[in-house]
């Protein structure tokens, strides 16, 4: 039964999530009692998607560095320039422009994994960049929000990292000594089963969470939708940036493939959870509709990695 409503979920995802965002502005009065679920929930998530990770990944380091240097680079460097550049030349509005950066500058998807096993990919490279961004998140989420923020907003950038350190990086460790210790048995009989409740998990972060942007989406303006059509060009430039570097440049299908995944996709849920945590509501606006795009995006760029692959081998 958990199979069948993981495929369900999986097929779905694209459909359910902006749905749990509608849900989440129409109960948004129920929303803010939950909120204290919000930091378990994810890091229950964090775990699950941990499990088949091992601490050997990182060795993938001593092989492509370079590659691995870049797409961190690419990550927290690039893309918050790039979205730093683009919110501050459109809108003229700080809280915007910080949640802009914050929903490009968290970490990269762990289901970006998926799309890398689907297209081919280098998956060890893959999971080495997953996991060496992900226990770097609560040291750059913090430094790039802080610069970003300036003097007009108060940034608790201690709290904010142990906070990260909680909901990321513990939840990553225990993941990884979980598959270790019990030499993959564990992920082999409770990953399948864990994997629909975290995406369960993920409707209810995106859903008490939404409640934080009720107020802005209930007035549907001009400038809610460009709002929106900024978030998309973003997320569809981050895709197009990687699939072009990695075409041009590296000129390597799997290594290709998982930078333009490990590159298009974040791990927004944890941008949601630090926006309406430790920002003015409206910073979580651009975090929040980054949800609605990412699986549709990362299925259009498959085919458009596919088509890569095939044009390179004739």
């Amino acid at each position: 039964m958990l199979e069948k409503l993981n495929v369900f979920l999986q097929k779905y995802i694209a459909i359910l999530t902006p749905l749990s965002l509608v849900l989440g502005v129409l109960l948004e009065h129920i929303g803010h009692h939950l909120l204290f679920l919000v930091s378990w929930l994810f890091a229950f998530m964090t775990f699950a998607g941990s499990l088949n990770m091992k601490f050997k990944d990182v060795k993938i380091f001593v092989k492509h560095p370079v590659i691995i240097l870049f797409s961190i680079a690419f990550l927290h460097i690039l893309m918050p320039l790039w979205a730093y550049l683009l919110s501050t030349v459109i809108f003229d509005d700080h809280l915007l422009t910080v949640g802009f950066v914050l929903s490009v500058a968290v970490p990269t998807g762990v289901t970006s994994v998926i799309w890398i096993n689907i297209c081919r990919g280098n998956l060890p490279l893959g999971l080495s960049v997953i996991l060496i961004d992900t226990l770097l998140s609560p040291f750059i989420i913090p430094s790039i929000l802080h610069f970003v923020s300036g003097e007009k907003i108060q940034l608790n950038v201690a709290s904010l990292i142990i906070n990260l350190l909680l909901m990321i990086v513990l939840p990553t460790i225990l993941g990884i000594l979980a598959n270790e210790l019990s030499k993959g048995e564990i992920p082999k009989k409770f990953g399948q089963k864990l994997a629909p409740l975290s995406k369960l998990c993920l409707f209810s972060v995106v859903m008490i969470n939404s409640g934080a942007i009720a107020p802005y989406l209930k007035n549907f303006d001009s400038h809610l939708v460009s709002v929106l059509l900024l978030v998309l060009f973003i997320a569809v430039s981050g895709y197009m940036f990687a699939l072009l570097i990695g075409r041009y440049i590296l000129k390597n299908h799997p290594q290709m493939t998982s930078l333009v995944f490990t590159g298009g996709m974040r791990n927004i849920a944890v941008g949601v959870i630090v926006a309406t945590t430790y920002f003015p509501s409206k910073v979580a606006m651009p975090v929040v509709f980054g949800m609605l795009f990412q699986q549709v995006l990362a299925s259009v760029f498959s085919k458009l990695v596919m088509n890569s692959a095939i044009s390179q081998e004739t």
